[in-house]
């Protein structure tokens, strides 16, 4: 530094620097906007996960329902179809046994 700075160099360097500084300022402003609407970005994806989450847990627990109901609805429906088939049955034995002791009894024996 064998030389001096003049008024003039110095007045130079400091409107260039002043130049950067606002552009950084203007550029962190930017870069903060940007981050907080990340953020903000980032909250929405949060809560629609949980969202997403709670409904899947939802639907896991009505399929565990409509299994459940399936189930009993089979063995209510098996119920009722098994005494209509021994309803059936019953009735088609009767019939039979009427036509033979008609048959028998026009027969003779």
């Amino acid at each position: 530094m064998d030389t001096p700075v003049t008024r003039a160099e110095h007045e130079e360097f400091r409107r260039t620097v002043n130049a950067e500084f606002a552009k950084m300022e203007a550029e962190d402003t930017r870069l903060s906007k940007r981050v907080s609407e990340l953020e903000s970005d980032n909250r929405q994806i949060q809560q629609l996960t949980v969202s997403v989450q709670k409904l899947t847990d939802n639907i896991e627990n009505m399929r565990k329902l409509q299994e459940d109901e399936g189930k009993r609805l089979n063995a209510i429906e098996d119920r009722d179809g098994e005494m209509w088939r021994k309803v059936v049955s019953y009735t088609v034995t009767a019939v039979i046994s009427i036509v033979l002791g008609f048959i028998f009894a026009q027969i003779g024996l």
